[in-house]
């Protein structure tokens, strides 16, 4: 699997990454829930290869992704060598708070949960949410705690995953990531991140694009989902999803297939990041990124009309 890597820190990604918010779902409270041996089955899967970045984070179901990842790192006698681990520093659960020293006690808790003394890369995560984006971003706010924890040798690399451009693009002109995270922004419906990777590119940051399936509708057809980034979609949006579900059938490509392949497929891209939910989930996705797609079907997509929108402004969290 083609690799690259993030600037100077030798940290090499794979093309093909996978996620584990999903892993932290304990309870039927969304309707469904990935129990214990199913998320270690999972991670075991996962521990084969041939993708080598796992990300989690710190509030992905309350801490218990973290957990169960750290239960398979004491399993493993230690974090399994030739795989990287991406987790995330984030605010406050309660109230919001997210200045360095929060960050600090993120990443503690991490680590904690974790069973590890560092990780390969560090986000800040989802800053919009933040009660006061200044305890973020002023001298000795939660951003200069990132940049001293790589300094420090606690992380490999420093990263930023969140979803809203309009905060993202600010951040990316100011700060020097070495890696960046954006979701549900650059798929086959939506192109809001098209310019924002331009500029994470330009300035030598490696870019994981998250969510290529919108929401999950991009792998499962409208048949068996009516929402779009996790909402109801009406009519008239759904327009699009039926017109690739058609492409698709004509060249007889999965349409799960030709959404992670628009991914894989840009340049400035370095790992396509995938959420999964069982050992089927990573084997299913890793089929789909060998697919063979004919250059004729990517003709023909291109006249498919797509979104530029932010795709979650009305989203609610």
């Amino acid at each position: 699997m083609k690799k690259t890597i993030v600037g100077t820190t030798g940290v090499e990604l794979s093309e093909l990454s996978f996620g584990t918010s999903s892993l932290g779902n304990i309870s039927n409270a969304d309707g469904y829930a990935v129990p214990e041996e199913r998320a270690q089955q999972t991670l075991d899967r996962f521990f084969q290869g041939p993708a080598n970045l796992l990300d989690t984070s710190r509030n992905y179901g309350q801490g218990h992704s973290e957990a169960r990842i750290g239960r398979a790192v004491q399993r493993y006698g230690g974090w399994p060598k030739g795989f990287l681990l991406s987790t995330k520093v984030d605010r406050d659960p309660d109230t919001d708070r997210f200045d360095a020293d929060r960050a600090q006690a993120s990443l503690e808790e991490s680590l904690t949960a974790l069973h590890l003394n560092a990780v390969d890369i560090l986000h800040l995560h989802d800053p919009e949410y933040a009660a006061d984006l200044s305890e973020i971003t002023r001298k000795g706010g939660a951003l200069d705690s990132l940049f001293a924890m790589k300094e420090a040798g606690l992380i490999k690399a420093t990263g930023l995953a969140m979803g809203r451009i309009d905060i993202m693009l600010p951040l990316l002109r100011d700060w020097d990531f070495d890696v960046i995270i954006n979701h549900n922004r650059f798929t086959l419906l939506n192109r809001e991140a098209d310019e924002m990777y331009d500029l994470a590119a330009s300035r030598g940051m490696a870019i994981i694009n998250a969510a290529p399936f919108a929401g999950g509708i991009l792998a499962k057809g409208p048949r068996q989902t009516s929402k779009i980034t996790y909402q109801e979609a009406s009519k008239e949006a759904l327009e699009p999803v039926h017109a690739i579900e058609k492409l698709c059938s004509d060249f007889g490509v999965d349409m799960g297939a030709a959404a992670l392949q628009f991914s894989l497929r840009d340049q400035r891209i370095s790992s396509t990041l995938c959420g999964v939910t069982s050992p089927q989930s990573i084997d299913k996705t890793l089929a789909w990124a060998q697919q063979n797609i004919p250059e004729e079907f990517w003709q023909h997509m291109a006249q498919i009309p797509y979104s530029t929108d932010n795709p979650e402004a009305a989203r609610k969290i």
